[in-house]
């Protein structure tokens, strides 16, 4: 299993670019993976042939309307261990003891 996060948005479209984070967004949900988005990127947890196909579709979805595109990534491998979206946060919680803000699994309320 390994943790994929990214960040990925076109560099031609103006200063807000939620509306191209937003379509890669639904192609990570529908993809049935669990993630975390965040302020600046997303996280997703899977093997590595899926986060990378999740990350091509983005990609593809993304050059439909856009010329040029930015994309940085890093991925963490650990043998043995899934679930690590929360287990890492976690680990860390445990050894500080003062409240610390995290990104909790969440869905969006209708």
């Amino acid at each position: 299993m390994v943790l994929l996060e990214f960040s990925m948005s076109p560099l031609n479209k103006g200063d807000s670019v939620s509306e191209y984070v937003a379509r890669s967004l639904k192609i990570i949900a529908a993809s049935g993976l669990d993630y975390r988005l965040h302020a600046m990127g997303t996280i997703i947890e899977g093997e590595i042939e899926q986060v990378l196909a999740v990350l091509q579709k983005c990609l593809e979805a993304m050059s439909e309307d856009c010329d040029r595109i930015t994309c940085t990534a890093k991925l963490d491998y650990r043998r043995g261990y899934q679930g690590r979206l929360d287990s890492k946060v976690n680990s860390v919680l445990e050894k500080v003891d003062v409240p610390l803000k995290t990104i909790q699994a969440s869905s969006k309320s209708e």
